[in-house]
């Protein structure tokens, strides 16, 4: 038992083993070890592309060692100096040349506006039939009216006659040349894209909110798409310079006040009328709620010529819950010279909610409802009565 007990006591111990290295030799690559102390990372790892490979002896290797010692030395130097000169270029080490860049290729020429007085507008639109889809590239405006230049630009790009709402872009700087850098894509079909009218509206915004209209592009799409992409400039069309519509054009303003519950509305004028006789011209101005009209006023009549001058001014009691159920429907009459039989109409206009409204009528509301006491005041073209 004692003889037991003195053996497993004298096999408890540890002994200790011998750290042996493994020797190599002299001409392989160094080895870092790693099997005592803390780890550490060397301070620099070199890498080079290596030189076109010759045979040769182990004589010829230690007779060279030195030389390639004297070469590097050069060539470190050769190195330093040449960082200066070929900046452009990528080597490594032994500085063989991988490839230059071309900075002819990323240089961008500046697109200046070109001179004259009219304010133009700089774009480019490009049609992709595998997605069917239209790129509009909004760049710069040029020659910007001076009373302009303090103000914030914005930018309302339509697609015409169809769009719901409008694509907006605001200016990256203010001054005479204003900067977009803005893009846009619509989704239309090849068929629909031509028959389709391109609209930008330019607006200038004070620091107190109130928008100035500067002009307008309307750029037909038919016959334009062959040269995609290509830099285009048009001048902007003022109102006073816009072609009217076929039946003619009215000019109205809205305003709704949430606090009163009001629809504030002001039928300004209109040119380009289609008059039939000589009776004059009035407007009927109906509230509609669905199908239901509420309430109906008419103007006094006015004398008979193509741009009559209204400023008739009216109200209506609006709830605000009934904002998307409502719409405003304005007919220009003619008055029949038989008292008996029902007036003449030279031409129809719905403003309202997405139910009743598209295009630049449907904004008109909008804008209304998104900046309340405030009036929206916009042209419009007349359509047929149905």
């Amino acid at each position: 038992m004692v003889y037991y007990l003195w053996r497993r006591k004298d096999q408890s111990q540890y002994q200790e083993l011998i750290s042996t290295v493994p020797s190599v030799p002299a001409c392989s690559a160094p080895v870092l070890l790693v099997s005592q102390g803390s780890w550490t990372m060397p301070s620099d790892i070199p890498f080079a592309l290596p030189p076109r490979f010759v045979t040769q002896n182990h004589k010829d290797l230690q007779n060279t060692e030195g030389k390639e010692k004297e070469v590097e030395m050069e060539m470190k130097m050769e190195a330093q100096r040449d960082i200066l000169a070929h900046r452009g270029s990528l080597s490594v080490r032994s500085w063989y040349p991988v490839g230059t860049v071309l900075a002819g290729l990323y240089s961008v020429s500046p697109v200046a506006p070109p001179p004259g007085m009219a304010t133009r507008l700089c774009f480019s639109v490009e049609y992709r039939h595998s997605s069917e889809q239209l790129m509009v590239s909004l760049m710069r405006l040029g020659n910007l009216p001076p009373r302009f230049h303090g103000n914030v630009t914005l930018v309302e790009v339509r697609l015409l006659p169809d769009d719901r709402r409008p694509r907006q872009a605001k200016a990256r700087g203010t001054g005479p040349d204003p900067e977009f850098s803005d893009c846009f894509v619509f989704q239309v079909s090849g068929v629909c894209v031509l028959q389709s009218t391109l609209s930008v509206c330019v607006l200038s915004v004070e620091q107190d909110a109130k928008r100035h209209a500067v002009g307008r592009v309307l750029f037909p799409l038919q016959g334009e798409l062959g040269q995609a992409g290509r830099v285009m400039w048009r001048d902007l069309e003022k109102e006073d310079d816009t072609q009217c519509s076929e039946l003619g054009d009215v000019q109205i303003s809205l305003c709704y006040s949430p606090s009163l519950q009001r629809l504030s509305v002001v039928f300004l004028r209109a040119r380009g009328l289609q008059l039939l006789t000589g009776a004059g011209v009035c407007v009927q101005v109906s509230l509609q709620i669905h199908t239901q009209v509420v309430k109906s006023k008419r103007s006094c009549v006015l004398n008979g010529e193509a741009n009559p001058y209204f400023n008739y001014r009216m109200s209506f009691k609006l709830r605000p819950q009934n904002l998307d159920e409502a719409c405003l429907r304005f007919e220009l009459q003619q008055p029949n010279s038989i008292r008996s039989e029902p007036p003449t109409l030279l031409g129809v206009l719905v403003l309202g909610p997405f139910m009743y409204a598209r295009g630049p009528q449907l904004q008109h509301w909008m804008d209304m409802v998104n900046t309340p006491q405030e009036p929206v005041k916009l042209w419009h073209g007349l359509s047929r009565p149905i």
